[in-house]
């Protein structure tokens, strides 16, 4: 039984789950907004949430903190240098989920999730 067991498993074990989410965010930070699937997204703001609330304040402790679960440094400058300062005064709900509907190939639930005030999103 999984009693008391938070978040969503995806299908994959530990290190993919924790590679995944790593890549969402990197590729989340980099362009303001992705489409993916809803459970990945939601999942995703659990991720990536946190990290913002630590870039608004900018020392040595909290860049290696989101430095290791990003492990990319140009996105971590982004984040520590445009949208920590963005969220200053903001006290939380940097992001949101819209939903996109079903997609087309399979049928899944997509949605976009976005940085909240922060840009522009242009898809591909």
């Amino acid at each position: 039984m999984r009693h008391r067991k938070a978040g969503r498993r995806l299908g994959r074990d530990a290190a993919h789950r924790k590679a995944t989410m790593k890549h969402l965010a990197v590729a989340l930070f980099q362009h303001n907004a992705i489409e993916t699937g809803v459970f990945k997204a939601k999942e995703l703001r659990v991720f990536a949430e946190p990290l913002i609330t630590l870039a608004k304040k900018d020392t040595i402790a909290n860049r290696r903190h989101a430095f290791a679960k990003l492990r990319d440094e140009s996105i971590v400058k982004k984040l520590f240098t445009e949208i920590g300062p963005h969220y200053a005064e903001r006290p939380g709900g940097y992001t949101r989920i819209l939903r996109l509907g079903n997609r087309v190939g399979d049928g899944a639930e997509m949605a976009r999730i976005e940085l909240v005030e922060l840009g522009e999103y242009k898809a591909d």
